[in-house]
């Protein structure tokens, strides 16, 4: 008997993968089809994969041309396969010619033409397509528009700059004032602010009224009641606000939750999170210090994401300690915020002006989790015990920031109409707008 294997995402399954089988079948007499893993799939740059591997898997198992399916789940497994399963042939479309030649050692390589014209990714792209208009300095958008160029169906044509042009020939660039925000709003369906701040609320308010979908930095809005009110004006007009908060969206950060969650480390009884970076604001002008990003604006949504996702939002105490620079105790280089809950406690440290250990540490009653810094690029952590034999470490693989990410779940919130709160509750966004506009009303904060 003449074994056949061959590999595939099969998103979206269509007749270009029909025929492919259809081929790879005609080559022996056992198929035997590879469907790829989410993780594996992110690790090869699929990032926007539509359909969940179950889904993928019966689709292929529908066609009936294959007589065993197996899940690919890391690199070097074709080698593998073909040995374990002792396979004679390997097929695959021939827009990967010569990719696969080193498995000739292990059994014949054939490249089978692909059905001209049809795309799993062209499909994703004209299902899901999306005009994005960006507002914000020229730094941020950059690196947004760059990470953008990995998620099909994202177009990015036009940007409000704020400060610095950005300089790219293809996005035409508005100046930042509300008439040229207003133009740019018209000519897209959805925007990402990453402008100051104090700027958000009305930013994010002027998109939703003009029924435009919102993708912005946290927080949302420096007041609790603000972004309660936003949240209800976007469901209210039927549009997606999200929040960006990178860390949320990393596939690392999802399964360390889980793990948490599940009662790998027993109750969680202290979380301690630091985020910190050095940013140079010397020459600034103090009445000009509101139009950048402070401390509690720039790592406080960060810090306190994994505290409100464990232990909740119903703290019972909190205190804030900043150091800041300005008269009006507004501009903090450093806050240590702790909180109290009924059975647990948590701290967080965030700081743009000062520099420590930006690790991630959450105590349980059988064992902690350690994430090293900085952890809110999460690829990496560990499950320890007491008994360092039972210890376990994961990896997963991280592209770019992560933007890229949190972009896909955006595009993906705005095609299915619905937003992807899984990865952030609006409760938590909500709380943590509380808890800046504690510090910025003096509120439970002594200065230093």
């Amino acid at each position: 008997m003449k074994k056949v294997i061959t590999y595939g995402t099969y998103d979206k399954l269509h007749f270009g993968h029909i025929r492919l089988l259809e081929r790879a079948k005609a080559l022996g007499d056992y198929l035997i089809v590879g469907v790829t893993a989410d993780d594996f799939d992110r690790t090869r740059g699929k990032i926007n994969v539509q359909q969940p591997l179950e889904e993928r898997i019966e689709a292929v198992r529908a066609t009936g041309l294959a007589d065993e399916i197996i899940v690919e789940e890391y690199e070097g497994q074709k080698i593998d396969d073909i040995r374990r399963l002792g396979v004679d042939i390997f097929t695959v479309g021939s827009d990967w010619v010569g990719q696969f030649d080193y498995l000739n050692e292990y059994c014949k390589v054939v490249y089978l033409e692909r059905t001209a014209g049809v795309s799993s990714s062209e499909l994703r792209a004209e299902q899901v397509s999306l005009n994005l208009g960006l507002v914000g300095k020229k730094r941020s958008l950059v690196k947004f528009i760059n990470e953008s160029g990995f998620v099909n169906g994202v177009n990015i044509k036009y940007t409000c700059t704020i400060g610095e042009k950005i300089g790219n020939s293809e996005i035409e660039e508005f100046p930042y004032d509300r008439d040229s925000y207003l133009d740019m709003l018209s000519k897209v369906d959805a925007v990402y602010i990453a402008s100051a701040p104090a700027l958000h609320y009305e930013q994010v308010l002027t998109a939703i009224e003009q029924g435009k979908h919102v993708f912005c930095e946290a927080p949302v809005a420096l007041k609790a009641s603000e972004c309660e009110k936003l949240f209800e004006l976007a469901k209210e007009r039927g549009v997606i606000l999200m929040e960006s908060v990178k860390t949320a969206y990393m596939n690392a950060y999802v399964r360390l939750l889980l793990l948490v969650k599940s009662g790998r480390i027993g109750d969680v009884v202290s979380i301690d999170a630091t985020c910190t970076s050095l940013k140079d604001i010397s020459g600034v002008p103090e009445e000009e210090l509101s139009q950048n990003w402070n401390s509690i604006c720039a790592w406080g949504p960060t810090g306190m994401l994994p505290v409100f996702q464990i232990l909740g939002t119903d703290y019972s105490h909190k205190n804030i300690i900043s150091k800041c620079i300005d008269k009006n105790k507004t501009y903090d280089i450093f806050t240590k915020i702790d909180f109290e809950y009924p059975s647990a406690v948590a701290t967080v440290k965030v700081g743009n002006g000062i520099k420590s250990e930006g690790e991630l540490i959450i105590s349980g009653t059988k064992g902690y989790i350690y994430v090293p810094s900085p952890w809110w690029k999460t690829d990496y952590f560990e499950v320890r015990y007491e008994n360092s034999a039972n210890n376990k470490r994961y990896f997963y693989q991280l592209d770019g920031d992560g933007i890229r990410y949190e972009i896909v779940a955006f595009a993906k919130a705005v095609f299915e109409g619905k937003t992807a709160n899984y990865y952030l509750e609006n409760n938590i966004s909500k709380t943590v707008s509380s808890v800046i506009e504690d510090f910025y009303a003096k509120k439970d904060t002594t200065n230093i």
